[in-house]
């Protein structure tokens, strides 16, 4: 019995894997989409909005494409994601998750952790929520493909368990807000 739709946005990292089998107590919406970019993912929200219903969850990764492609500025597209998200499903709790630390030759080291600082501040500023991946992977093959940017099985086991850990301390935080309200 499924608990609440929980609606997954993103690029190849979301739509390559079997989100429901690993988080069965949830009605899993992938709406990921092999190459897409946060302007495209940005562009397909209207259409995306007028056919879901409301989810109860939204986990939104995206920007890699955007690192393949050398475009750096996104982030202002990348905030309307949000912006179009939380106003079209104010109830939803919206999760925004870190860029991973993958192997892209053209992207200085430190590029990826300071586009990380700025979309978990965005987050703030737009009342989502912000889940830090990119400290739990190192770049080796354990954890990414040979191309350097696509994840392992295991990668995803531990992706999968911290989104569930990560929504398991939001409903506990919301439960006791509720219970203090109340």
């Amino acid at each position: 019995m499924t608990q609440n739709n929980f609606l997954f946005l993103g690029d190849s990292l979301i739509a390559d894997f079997d989100w429901q089998v690993r988080m069965h107590h949830f009605e899993i919406l992938n709406h990921g989409l092999p190459g897409e970019t946060v302007q495209g993912l940005r562009n397909r929200l209207s259409t995306l909005t007028k056919t879901l219903a409301s989810p109860d969850l939204i986990l939104i990764m995206i920007g890699t494409n955007n690192l393949i492609i050398e475009d750096f500025s996104f982030m202002e597209s990348f905030r309307q994601v949000i912006l179009t998200l939380t106003s079209n499903y104010p109830a939803a709790e919206v999760i925004t998750n870190s860029l991973f630390p993958c192997q892209l030759p053209w992207v200085p080291e430190d590029m990826i952790p300071r586009i990380n600082s700025t979309i978990e501040t965005m987050t703030r500023q737009t009342g989502s929520c912000y889940l830090d991946m990119f400290k739990k992977f190192d770049p080796t093959p354990e954890y990414f493909q040979s191309d350097g940017i696509h994840l392992t099985d295991k990668a995803y086991d531990i992706w999968a368990k911290s989104i569930l850990e990560y929504v398991s301390f939001l409903i506990e935080d919301n439960q006791a807000v509720n219970n203090l309200c109340t």
